[in-house]
């Protein structure tokens, strides 16, 4: 007996750390994200509109570090291939997910397809929205929230709740007019108002704002700290975000932690995303303005294009009303609003995602690598159509995916010789790619030409923002570059006429997008990939292609009528089959106790 009890145990200790291995792994969460087509009127005016699961926006997805991430997205948009992009979401080995054109062949009209992926080491405010064909401009959009796990502390105290704030310039125009208005060779012209989180501005003047629009409440109690976090969705127009009476406290941006500085207003360029801490510490004598007008534009004109929503204490006495709270007050100031980016630094002693600081990665003494210097040019003709470049390429998605076409051999899909400098003559509409070195530190610096103010994004990264100016960058404008707490990040703006350098370490394979975020900029061509290699080719560096990958182009012949089953569903099968194990070797116990006592 004394031998049937230590082996009985043992057993049981064996079944105990097999459970442990087995679901100790990082869990997976499900979404299924509907695309369609709903009529509203967000301006007074009824046009389409891309609802995500019926909702303009799009519910939030939260996740968690780590978590494996399955999303279903199922394309209801008529006639309209869909892919969706995770902004500042790393894809880290796997940019089969990333959902552009040079990564993806499109989801068809009327089909589904499974992206997974895991938000590896990552924290922090994003959003998802369509990728392609000016889509993000009539909607699609939604918030991506990465939430730390419960070991890593907060660098702040627990918010009393979770405001989403999305903001973003809007045309009463459908984006299938936005893209003929284009392609015509055409500018888009002023935007017809800012949208917050969907809906129009609030009255506030009876001149500017016609009656019967609907406006966003944001319901708050006095005394509480809330965790406000904002995104600019929009088309092309910089904006500033400002709540009446109240600080703002940054503390993150697109995964990374801000030394925490209180600002009256902030200026929010397109497709960045900003947290603060906002204390409701007013004395609610009425209702507040939260508000979103457009910088760096001649304002005077542009008054109409100015979102505004309320702050709504519940134990207000009243409702808003008098004029909005001003916004900065630079018109011959130019340097105020690079001032103020420059401001925002990153929080060097407080964890991220992992145990070890924000700062321990020390940037400003790794030697570069590969320099490159890219420079925007404002809109010209090419070939008799209106097009963007970057020195002097005028962008064009390969028919194939980068990546499969270097997996199955695809010749001439694209060009790997994107110039490091501005080409000399004409611009010219071609699939150059940037070379990038695996583990190379790469400087790009980033020359607005253009008489915009433009916003660039890099997927499968996030880059150190180490510098911008006015006028042109020299060698000697390195020496004023920030190589201590310069803040990481994803999108970055370049001011008209300025420059803008960052720094990234190349690290994750795979081919990624460095684009323009005003969408009629990359639309007409003002974006390229960078393409990195390990050399020795292996699965830790790379994953592969997953089972539904889907086909395009030169591999069209490849593509299966129904795509597999994705690799998510396989995940759950997986997670049955060691549950299958444990309870057989339960069951084992079982066979072998009895088989002792008939002895």
């Amino acid at each position: 007996m004394k031998l049937f009890g230590f082996s009985f145990l043992i057993l049981l200790q064996t079944v105990a750390q097999f459970s442990s291995v087995c679901f100790s792994a990082d869990p997976f969460v499900n979404f299924d994200l509907e695309f369609s087509y709903i009529t509203a009127s967000p301006l007074g005016v009824q046009q389409q509109i891309i609802a995500v699961n019926g909702k303009f926006p799009g519910h939030p997805i939260n996740v968690t570090t780590n978590n494996n991430v399955v999303v279903n997205v199922h394309n209801k948009l008529d006639n309209e291939d869909l892919l969706i992009t995770w902004s500042g979401i790393q894809m880290r080995r796997n940019s089969w997910q990333d959902g552009v054109l040079g990564t993806n062949c499109p989801i068809p009209s009327n089909r589904n397809w499974t992206y997974q992926f895991q938000v590896k080491d990552q924290i922090g405010s994003f959003f998802f929205f369509p990728s392609l064909n000016l889509q993000r401009a009539a909607g699609g959009f939604g918030p991506f929230i990465v939430t730390n796990r419960n070991i890593i502390p907060l660098p702040f105290g627990f918010p009393d709740g979770d405001i989403i704030v999305m903001i973003g310039d809007w045309y009463t125009r459908n984006h299938t007019e936005l893209r003929d208005t284009l392609d015509a060779g055409k500018e888009l012209g002023m935007p017809n108002g800012v949208l917050i989180n969907g809906k129009g501005p609030y009255r506030y003047n009876t001149t500017l704002v016609p009656d019967g629009i609907d406006y966003e409440t944001i319901d708050v109690d006095p005394g509480k700290t809330y965790r406000v976090r904002v995104h600019n969705v929009g088309t092309a127009t910089s904006l500033n975000f400002r709540i009446q009476n109240h600080n703002l406290l940054l503390v993150e941006t697109e995964g990374f932690y801000t030394t925490q500085q209180n600002y009256t207003s902030l200026d929010i360029h397109v497709g960045q995303s900003y947290t603060f801490l906002v204390t409701m510490d007013q004395n609610a004598s009425s209702d507040y303005y939260i508000v979103a007008s457009a910088r760096l534009v001649n304002e005077s004109l542009w008054q109409r294009v100015t979102g505004v929503a309320v702050l709504h204490y519940s134990n207000s006495k009243g409702n808003v009303s008098g004029p909005l709270p001003d916004g900065p007050n630079d018109f011959y100031d130019k340097e105020w609003s690079m001032n103020q980016a420059r401001s925002i630094r990153q929080n060097g002693s407080a964890s991220g995602a992992r145990p070890n600081p924000q700062g321990s990665f020390h940037y400003g003494s790794i030697n570069v690598t590969d320099v490159y210097m890219i420079k925007n040019t404002p809109l010209l003709t090419i070939n008799g159509t209106l097009r963007a470049a970057l020195n002097g390429i005028s962008f064009v998605n390969p028919n194939t995916p980068i990546g499969l076409a270097d997996r199955h051999n695809v010749k001439g899909a694209y060009k790997l010789d994107f110039p490091n400098k501005p080409l000399v003559g004409q611009p010219k509409i071609d699939r150059s790619v940037i070379n990038g070195t695996y583990k190379g530190f790469m400087e790009i610096v980033l020359h607005n030409n253009d008489t915009v103010i433009q916003s660039y994004h890099m997927d499968g990264y996030s880059f150190f923002v180490v510098g911008m100016g006015y006028g042109n960058w020299t060698e000697d404008s390195r020496g004023t570059y920030n190589r201590w707490d310069a803040i990481s990040r994803t999108t970055t703006q370049v001011y008209p006429g300025g420059w803008t350098a960052i720094l990234v370490y190349l690290d994750n394979v795979g081919a990624w997008n460095l684009r323009a975020e005003n969408l009629d900029r990359w639309y007409l061509g003002q974006e390229t990939y960078i393409r990195i290699i390990n050399p020795e080719e292996t699965n830790k560096t790379e994953l592969p292609p997953p089972d539904n990958v889907r086909y395009c182009g030169s591999l069209s012949y490849l593509q299966k009528e129904d795509p597999p089953a994705p690799v998510g569903s396989s995940a759950i099968s997986i997670t049955l089959r060691k549950w299958e194990l444990v309870w057989m070797m339960v069951m084992g116990i079982f066979v072998y106790t009895f088989s002792f006592y008939s002895l």
